[in-house]
């Protein structure tokens, strides 16, 4: 994940000190200086030697054994970042943390970030994109104190999250040692995540679908919301399907009918009935949450953005056809991109027969304690280096009651 993370400012390092471009050396080769550059840059109890004789070893075992000399060179010139030059003129090295960071990120993205939000933004938006995200806990409902308590018994020590009312930051301790988890009582979930669940606001005894729900969490969450009734959770993937089935099991309320479906939600849908809340947590680029999933940013590029626009406009339409009148859907992606987030939900609006969003002034009369999240329009949004948080968009849409058509021919 380390690698992951800085993979950028280390082949800077590695180009700086081999005086040789990367796509000089072959894959294995690169990736065992990276390895190594990682462990003797940001590591500190890894002794360098040890670093340098593992990479040589790698080396030879990759049967690249003609750049065993060459790895040997440059990991031993290779220092810690806080011995490096730049860094002690820097003083704190806040400037040279900064500019790793930046180059830890495609520039393609660095300059949609700029455009977005401005310069200043997109540093904050890399060092917080770059750093380890804190673990935070969803716990049972009104047990947060109790759970909370229990879990310092334990010798992890947790304190309220400052929006979810169900969540508990992690600031010491292995919570993955909790009975608790093992019992489902906890599960490991971003805040920000829980509070797109929170935005819709099931009541029980309502019908429910979750259109995109592997790998479960927020379909545990609703259900827990509901109490009562039915909760449809779909998904295309039967691999995820059959994971999600694990995940939630024992976590269900008893009077909650849950339903796995496989489907494509981009297709006409095949139910016989309408339903009183739709969570749309879309297939997305996923740039909110690079802090927590770093491979993504070197895997996605610019022009994948229009393709899964494309596909959530698709995802909407379909969820909208089944909305009830007098319901509610949330449609949320843990996207920074307004291709995938605003964009969308406005282009679909346009066509969209009897639902509106809901305003920022309904929302926050609704969930005052999210009303700092409510953009002017009544997005909901989050960001890495704002909220301390995955960044996640969401839009609250209703039908009105008397709405028979879902969307214009």
């Amino acid at each position: 994940m380390g690698v992951l993370r800085w993979r950028g400012e280390l082949d800077f390092r590695i180009e700086q000190l081999s005086g040789k471009p990367l796509k000089y050396f072959d894959s294995e080769v690169a990736t065992i200086l990276r390895m190594g550059a990682y462990q003797i840059q940001f590591l500190e109890n890894v002794p360098q030697w040890a670093v340098v004789n593992e990479a040589v070893e790698l080396t030879k075992a990759a049967r690249k054994r003609s750049a065993a000399g060459l790895v040997n060179a440059v990991l031993r010139k290779c220092q810690p970042a806080a011995r490096r030059p730049e860094a002690q003129e820097a003083g704190e090295g806040g400037a040279e943390v900064l500019q790793a960071a930046r180059r830890s990120f495609p520039a393609w993205l660095l300059d949609r970030w700029e455009s977005s939000f401005g310069k200043r933004a997109v540093d904050s938006l890399a060092l917080s994109s770059n750093a380890v995200p804190r673990t935070t806990l969803r716990v049972t409902a009104g047990e947060r104190g109790e759970i909370q308590q229990e879990l310092a018994g334990e010798g992890i020590q947790t304190e309220p999250a400052k929006y979810a009312n169900s969540a508990l930051y992690i600031y010491s301790g292995n919570v993955h040692t909790s009975r608790h988890l093992s019992e489902g009582r906890i599960v490991i979930q971003d805040e920000a995540s829980q509070l797109v669940a929170t935005l819709l606001a099931p009541r029980p005894g309502e019908r429910a679908l979750d259109m995109c729900a592997a790998p479960g969490m927020k379909a545990s969450q609703l259900a827990g919301m509901l109490g009562s009734g039915t909760l449809v959770a779909c998904d295309l993937s039967p691999r995820r399907l059959r994971t999600m089935s694990k995940l939630v099991a024992g976590r269900i309320p008893p009077d909650v009918h849950l339903v796995l479906l496989r489907l494509d939600a981009t297709c006409d849908l095949p139910f016989d009935c309408r339903f009183d809340r739709i969570l749309v947590d879309a297939p997305c680029s996923g740039t909110g949450t690079l802090a927590r999933n770093p491979e993504i940013k070197w895997r996605l590029q610019g022009k994948d953005l229009a393709r899964l626009a494309e596909l959530q406009e698709k995802i909407l339409r379909s969820a909208l056809s089944v909305l009830a009148p007098s319901g509610r859907l949330v449609y949320a992606t843990c996207s920074l991109e307004p291709e995938e987030n605003e964009q969308v939900v406005e282009r679909v609006l346009r066509e969209a027969t009897g639902c509106r969003l809901l305003t920022a002034s309904e929302l926050s009369s609704e969930f005052p304690q999210l009303s700092p999240l409510f953009d002017s329009r009544g997005y909901f949004r989050t960001r890495p280096d704002l909220h301390a948080m995955d960044g996640f968009f969401a839009a609250v849409i209703v039908r009105s009651q008397d709405s028979r058509v879902a969307l214009a021919a």
